[in-house]
């Protein structure tokens, strides 16, 4: 289903808590936002908490009850539905006239907006009928802005009854999650993310909502999270077999993002996004025919040739230049803000302390971390609250959190039943092996001590900040604040409104902090450079302790990543004189930057370094 919206941005989702009622903020004007369905308790108490607010009847739902995940979901979907929809509606008969809801939802639009050129032709018109009849077709024309969801794919644990039976998949937490969207009122967007999940990926088949009507129309839609065109080719044709269209293919950078960062091989946005125009017909083609006949095999009469599909971009876009290139060199339909929203409270539920410390943040104080308990790459802020509460535990020789909510409960190393590697449970099997082996005293005890230790607890540190903004009290529950925003948040440093932060957008007013901010596409290679010489220097340390048998393959992987990083340098060179958004000093420096990241490049080449090795050595798989 095309995008048509009349704003070219969206708000993709922030950790867990910190944009989980976002819609409330913004969907009345017209902006769409994404939010996190991985906390059902969160969830629970947030639809408490706005039913109080509004004076609605509120049945709660508790843990023990049959379904209650999913149910859950589904109430607080609803709830958050009612409040946008009632926010809305007051907004269209608001009036005209300055400092309205209605006159802001205009004034927040793109200039070239055909419906803001229609407001401000009204607005100018001297006739008072042919005003009155354009400002009746203006409010018929305004639409509030998607409700969208999130499901990390991954983060599907089985579940168990209360004897410690296994429940079916379809109560797993990823399933259920969905299946909470799919038995909503929401008329909007599952994205999915961190990977492919065939399981659940079957399971949306179970739900009419993600079929089209007579009129090819989807209530619930499906966007996919990519890293590049071919994983958008194998998951695309995957759901469109089983009648099931992808609406959006959202492609977000690998390194220069908020939260996990899930890198590629070296292959960078900007060809990835290349590879996306021009292949997008081909894409379009191969889903539609895959759907054709999974809609005849259904008896629909649904004609393939009427779906579209989108493809928007998100990660590290932080001038209007940068966003305008976007959306016409790569026909993108929006582009997403994420970090830079962290410092809009009016939007975000980000605690006063985790907010100053995320206003005053340079580059050194956003860096990737090892601390998710997922064991993915994870973007961190230096400093936060949870991190240091985590510290104090180690040092008080009591490492770990106590489990509560295990939601990232996966991991079955060192024990039948999955638990988390942040938890107590945990850390005391792994620190007790690692004692066993007589470690102790030793480089090698203190690496694996420190390793294992510093993985934090993301259930509870990344949703307390949403019940501390509410003044929601949860007994025993820890305040500390974990947070994972991008680099490009280091280039604001200030707290803003919601308008002062589209006008930014938009380019009405600047906020960008640092005048020396790289491109954003510099800014990626920078990162994936440095990624790149961790992973090289890493691997490089264990030669004569790997495997012969592994040489091949690992000099394959860091050859493959260091083509695909020349790769995209010359990329980016024969686009300079394509970007004409920026100024032309702007260009000049991202040519000489280009040469400076090249030649480092060269210098970490795996091949000079592969021919200095001795034979005998070889290099362990990364």
């Amino acid at each position: 289903m095309p995008n048509t919206s009349d704003h070219t941005f969206h708000i993709p989702v922030l950790g867990v808590g910190f944009s989980v009622d976002a819609p409330v903020k913004v969907a009345r004007y017209g902006i769409s936002s994404v939010i996190s369905l991985v906390d059902d308790s969160l969830l629970e108490n947030l639809r408490k908490h706005y039913s109080e607010r509004h004076n609605w009847d509120f049945e709660p739902i508790h843990d023990n009850e049959d379904d209650a995940r999913a149910r859950r979901t589904t109430a607080y979907l609803n709830v958050i539905k009612r409040i946008v929809d009632t926010d809305f509606a007051r907004l269209r008969e608001s009036g005209f006239e300055s400092g309205s809801e209605l006159h802001t939802y205009f004034e927040l639009l793109p200039d070239r907006s055909p419906l803001k050129q229609a407001y401000i032709s009204m607005l100018a018109d001297p006739d008072p009928q042919r005003k009155r009849e354009k400002q009746a077709k203006l409010r018929q024309s305004i639409k509030p802005g998607a409700i969208d969801v999130n499901i990390m794919t991954k983060v599907d644990k089985a579940n168990r009854t209360r004897e410690g039976v296994v429940l079916p998949n379809e109560f797993n937490d990823a399933h259920a999650s969905l299946r909470g969207f799919a038995l909503s009122d929401l008329d909007s967007a599952v994205v999915l993310s961190a990977g492919m999940n065939p399981r659940l990926y079957s399971y949306c088949g179970q739900f009419d909502d993600f079929f089209p009507d007579e009129k090819g129309y989807l209530k619930k839609r499906i966007t996919i999270k990519v890293s590049d065109f071919r994983s958008a080719m194998i998951q695309g044709k995957f759901m469109a077999k089983k009648g099931l269209w992808i609406s959006e293919y959202r492609i977000e950078s690998g390194l220069n993002c908020g939260g996990h960062a899930f890198a590629t091989d070296g292959y960078l946005l900007g060809p990835i996004l290349e590879e996306f125009l021009t292949r997008r017909e081909e894409l379009l083609a191969e889903q539609r025919a895959l759907f054709a006949t999974a809609m005849r095999e259904r008896g629909s009469n649904v004609d393939a040739d009427d779906m579209r599909i989108d493809v928007t971009v998100q990660g590290g876009v932080g001038t209007v230049r940068e966003h305008e290139f976007l959306l016409r060199r790569y026909a993108v339909s929006s582009v997403g803000w994420g970090s830079p929203f962290l410092l809009v409270p009016e939007v975000m539920n980000v605690d006063p302390e985790t907010l100053e410390k995320l206003r005053v943040a340079k580059e050194d104080d956003l860096y990737l971390s090892e601390i998710s308990p997922l064991g993915v790459p994870f973007n961190n802020l230096r400093g936060n609250s949870k991190d240091l509460e985590k510290q104090g535990l180690i040092e008080a020789g009591k490492p770990g959190s106590a489990c509560v909510k295990k939601f990232l409960s996966l991991n079955t190393e060192l024990s039948e039943k999955p638990i988390c590697t942040a938890s107590i449970t945990f850390l005391k099997k792994k620190i007790a092996t690692l004692r066993e082996r007589h470690l102790e005293h030793t480089a090698e005890y203190r690496d694996a001590y420190d390793a294992a230790t510093g993985k934090a607890c993301l259930c509870e540190g990344l949703t307390v900040s949403a019940l501390t903004v509410n003044n929601i009290e949860i007994p025993k529950l820890s305040k500390a604040v974990s947070v994972c925003p991008g680099p490009n948040l280091a280039y604001f440093s200030s707290i803003v409104t919601l308008r002062e932060m589209i006008d930014h957008i938009y380019g009405r007013m600047n906020l960008m902090s640092d005048p020396d901010r790289p491109n954003m596409f510099i800014k990626e290679l920078q990162l994936y450079i440095d990624f790149y010489q961790r992973l090289l220097e890493k691997h490089m340390e264990g030669l004569h302790t790997a495997v012969d048998s592994l040489q091949s393959k690992a000099r394959t992987l860091l050859h493959t990543f260091h083509e695909n990083l020349m790769d995209g340098i010359e990329y980016y060179r024969g686009l300079i004189p394509d970007i004409r958004e920026e100024s032309e000093h702007m260009l000049l420096r991202m040519r000489h930057e280009l040469e400076l990241l090249e030649a480092r490049l060269t210098e970490l080449s795996p091949f000079a370094i592969f021919e200095e090795m001795p034979e005998s050595a070889s290099v362990p798989v990364l």
